[in-house]
């Protein structure tokens, strides 16, 4: 796989494209795709590596994606099932007519509104642990 695939692969990843990520990261137009023909250059390679969070080993196909090198904070998939399982327990909690009563008025609220709360409180969980994990963790278990 040749360095502008990888790259390719990243945007496609990210949802952006070749031109929007040169935008970003301050590169002319088609300074990117020049990557198909040429071998990249340093400055350039580490920009993306940046912007991507990744090794320029691994754009260069030397290396593999580094996985391991997740920030200590990052939430593993036991978090991400703690908090699905928390927002289950609290949108389940919403469903009484009493659970989102304001001011001690009544209110419904439809599917749009309920879903827009799910959102934002999953959010919320997610910043949260994340907070924690960065204030709690033992200096000797981080990696940075």
């Amino acid at each position: 796989m040749t360095a502008f695939e990888r790259l390719k692969l990243l945007c496609d990843e990210r949802g952006i494209s070749v031109n929007t990520l040169e935008e970003k990261i301050g590169l002319g137009k088609n300074t990117l795709y020049s990557w198909n023909k040429n071998t990249p250059k340093g400055n350039n390679l580490v920009k993306v590596a940046d912007y991507f969070n990744e090794s320029v080993d691994y754009l260069l196909g030397r290396a593999d994606r580094k996985e391991a090198q997740k920030p200590y904070y990052a939430l593993t998939e036991k978090d991400d099932r703690d908090i699905a399982k928390d927002l289950e327990r609290i949108m389940s909690n919403l469903d009484s007519n009493h659970a989102l009563a304001f001011y001690g008025e009544e209110t419904e609220y439809d599917e749009d509104a309920k879903e827009m709360l799910r959102i934002q409180l999953e959010q919320t969980m997610r910043m949260a642990k994340q907070m924690a994990k960065k204030k709690f963790t033992p200096k000797k278990y981080r990696n940075e």
